[in-house]
């Protein structure tokens, strides 16, 4: 008998669109993620990595795993793997000289100063608003300063906390800054040198669980690169809930790309990518 050779079932289109729909709802309801339908290949690529990290055949299997059979691990790993977006030291240069520019001067004097790096991601922004201040008030200046770092995903949240980066995330950094302040610590390799992680905290947080738990207002606040992943609404709301928690004549500094000027919000605009709160 001459057996035929084993070939691999495809998974059904049908179920596979369904299931794609599935994860796509969990996303926009669970953490405010929105993957409208010309985003597709960029949801199922990143669905693909979660799948070969659990042996998963498809995104109909996946979805099961999420939701029949209630997997915390693979829907922490969906939500990670949704959220992961490229990040690097002195991202959009031209807001971070307005932040010096126009907001530190303003917030300088506060003890401490408090900032909230709202989308931290593994760090970077958070690391580099501390760089940016011993850059322009000394590295004293740290010691009164208060940065908090918040981001969806753990495994981020624990990178940052670690503050270890590969060299392909300063390419925007100059070499006297990299030499300023971080350690090598290998190939390729760097650690943020302790002032500046005394100054960053860093905590798991997700920005659609409103109200936010602060007990303090901020000064500034940094929400850049993430409003795209919500829809209007959400985007709305998110700005709202930030509002409520800064301070009086605090700031907003937002992305270039991310306009939220036709949004309705109580935010007024100073400068691209930067707002502030009417004094009351």
């Amino acid at each position: 008998m001459i057996l035929e050779p084993f070939l691999p079932i495809s998974p059904d289109p049908v179920r596979e669109a369904r299931a794609l729909e599935e994860v796509r709802g969990w996303l926009s309801a669970r953490c405010g993620m929105s993957y409208p339908e010309h985003k597709d290949a960029l949801l199922q690529q990143r669905l693909s990595r979660v799948m070969r990290s659990f042996a998963l055949d498809s995104i109909d299997t996946l979805a099961r795993a999420m939701f029949t059979e209630a997997r915390t691990d693979v829907q922490l790993a969906v939500m990670h793997a949704a959220s992961t977006n490229h990040t690097y030291f002195f991202r959009e240069p031209e807001v971070l000289q307005g932040f010096v520019d126009t907001v530190l001067p303003e917030i300088a004097q506060q003890r401490p100063m408090r900032i909230w790096s709202a989308a931290a991601s593994t760090g970077d922004e958070a690391y580099t608003i501390a760089i940016l201040i011993a850059e322009r008030l000394g590295m004293e200046a740290l010691e009164r300063v208060q940065i908090l770092g918040t981001d969806i995903s753990a495994p981020v949240v624990e990178r940052a906390e670690l503050g270890v980066f590969p060299a392909r995330q300063f390419t925007q950094t100059s070499p006297a800054l990299l030499q300023r302040y971080f350690t090598p610590t290998g190939i390729d390799q760097y650690q943020v040198r302790d002032p500046l992680r005394a100054a960053c905290t860093f905590r798991r947080m997700n920005l659609k669980a409103r109200s936010y738990p602060f007990t303090k207002p901020f000064h500034a606040v940094f929400c850049r690169n993430i409003l795209y992943y919500f829809d209007r609404a959400d985007q709305l709301a998110t700005l709202e809930a930030i509002h409520d928690a800064t301070e009086p004549g605090g700031w907003l500094i937002t992305s270039v790309t991310e306009s939220i000027r036709d949004l309705g919000s109580r935010w007024q605009p100073v400068a691209t990518g930067i707002y502030r709160k009417v004094l009351s």
